[in-house]
């Protein structure tokens, strides 16, 4: 039967069968090099190979090329970096008013009105001073703007990175002082007050003198001192000094200063040493300027072999002065009269030039004066020396400490103030005698005498003194120099 033939010729195990199938094989392999995870693996592969091909020529390109490209490009980004950096630090900067008027009526206490926004350095017996650039600045240099003579609030002030100056700056080379003086540079107590501080900041670094000074009142510009001043301070810092007017600067132009000092204190938080040692720096300087000797007073003999002594009245002419100078003069020639060796001297120091009154306070040992600017001269006498004052009626209740001034001034300049004598006689206030408004009338009032007093004053002065010139020259305790600190 057919159907039994075929039943009996079907194999007994249809996958052998299939398998010893030639065709039947290919065609199922071909089937499975089409398979989905065969396609990704061969997908993968060709990225791979595409991948490395490309990282092999870019090797080879960047070995082939000059090896300055890549470092050009870099430079290329790094300094438009830098531009964009500089240029953010350029609209940075923020100028602040030099006086804030929200301190004006206590300018003097705390770190000042002037410069508000920042802070002295200050070590313990040291001057006070602010320096840019410096760790504190984070090493900004200063800018100051405006030129304005009459309200200082629209002059102003900032810190900028020398790298990001503010726009249409103008960078001035060297060292400037700055300095700000809550009076004037015309008065030369005032202004010596305001230069002492940079002196000692000078002795300190090197003896580095400046290439300009800025100056300062209240904020307002000021463009000279007074020619005493000036000279003292060629004398001290071997030039004389260049005053900066910003010429050429509009009003609204910022300058910048390489390096820049800053002082608002005065003789502030200086110790009586750092005092004595500033004023022994400018009294030798101006003795070299003025080719005074340098050796003292103590080698000066009388013809009897005495040290010499230099009595010197300083008068005044006008307010503060004796109501009878002949009397006064009198009462002071007598006295030196009586010591071997004395020597009267009498001045004004408005008919003395610098080295006038650098070659008279050389000679002098005991200083006579009223109280006055004139008294400043103090300093460029020997250390040790004297100094006796004399003032109006009233002054003792109305004038506050600025009468002092002098006694500080003997004590930080190593001399002896040997007292005052107030006259109890002068000018009558109509209020009364605690009226403020009195001053005005005792301010300028006329010195009279007490020729007793006069006397026994001077004499006791004179004796002190003759003891310890004798005492000195016996000692050969003679205090000269041949040169300055800062030589």
């Amino acid at each position: 039967m057919a159907i039994s033939t075929l039943e009996l010729s079907r194999p007994a195990n249809p996958t052998l069968k299939n398998l010893s199938n030639p065709k039947k094989r290919t065609t199922m392999s071909v089937f499975c090099l089409y398979s989905p995870k065969f396609s990704i693996f061969i997908l993968a592969l060709c990225i791979s190979l595409f991948t490395l091909y490309h990282i092999q020529s870019l090797h080879a390109r960047t070995i082939s090329s000059p090896p300055w490209s890549f470092m050009h490009e870099w430079e290329r980004v790094t300094n438009c970096t830098q531009e964009h950096m500089a240029e953010k630090l350029r609209q940075s900067v923020t100028f602040l008013p030099l006086t804030d008027l929200r301190y004006a009526g206590k300018a003097l206490q705390g770190h000042t009105w002037f410069m508000s926004s920042m802070y002295d350095t200050h070590e313990e017996g040291e001057v006070q001073y602010q320096q840019f650039p410096s760790e504190s600045s984070k090493r900004r240099v200063l800018c100051l703007k405006g030129k304005e003579t009459h309200d200082g609030s629209w002059n102003s002030y900032a810190l900028a990175w020398p790298e990001a100056l503010p726009f249409n700056a103008t960078l001035l080379k060297g060292l400037t002082f700055v300095s700000y003086n809550h009076y004037n540079y015309d008065n030369i107590w005032h202004g010596l007050s305001a230069t002492v501080p940079f002196v000692a900041w000078h002795i300190r670094n090197g003896c580095e003198s400046p290439s300009r000074w800025i100056l300062y009142h209240w904020g307002e510009l000021r463009f000279k001192m007074a020619p005493w001043l000036r000279t003292l301070t060629e004398a001290t810092f071997g030039g004389a000094p260049f005053i900066e007017s910003f010429e050429g600067v509009s009003d609204n132009q910022p300058v910048c200063f390489e390096k820049a000092v800053v002082m608002r204190h005065n003789e502030g938080g200086m110790s009586r040493d750092r005092r004595i040692e500033t004023f022994d720096l400018m009294r030798c300087k101006a003795r070299i300027y003025c080719n005074v000797s340098l050796e003292g007073r103590i080698p000066e003999a009388s013809k009897q072999g005495l040290p010499v002594i230099g009595m010197t009245l300083l008068m005044r002419t006008g307010p503060r002065s004796f109501t009878n100078e002949s009397a006064v003069i009198g009462i002071f020639e007598k006295e030196c009269a009586k010591i071997d060796g004395c020597r009267l001297m009498v001045a004004y120091s408005n008919n003395l030039t610098f080295c006038d009154q650098v070659k008279l306070m050389s000679l002098t040992d005991i200083l006579v004066s009223p109280h006055g600017a004139q008294l400043t001269n103090m300093f460029l006498m020997d250390k040790n020396s004297s100094v006796m004052e004399f003032f109006p009626k009233g002054w003792l209740k109305l004038a506050g400490v600025g009468q002092y001034v002098f006694h500080w001034m003997a004590s930080w300049s190593g001399m002896r103030h040997r007292g005052a004598w107030r006259d109890p006689n002068g000018d009558e206030c109509p209020y009364a005698v605690d009226d403020r408004r009195c001053m005005s009338i005792y301010k300028s009032g006329k010195i009279g005498f007490d020729e007793t007093y006069f006397s026994e004053w001077a004499r006791n002065v004179l004796s002190e003194v003759k003891a310890r010139k004798l005492k000195e020259a016996a000692n050969k305790t003679i205090a000269s120099t041949s040169s300055c600190a800062c030589g």
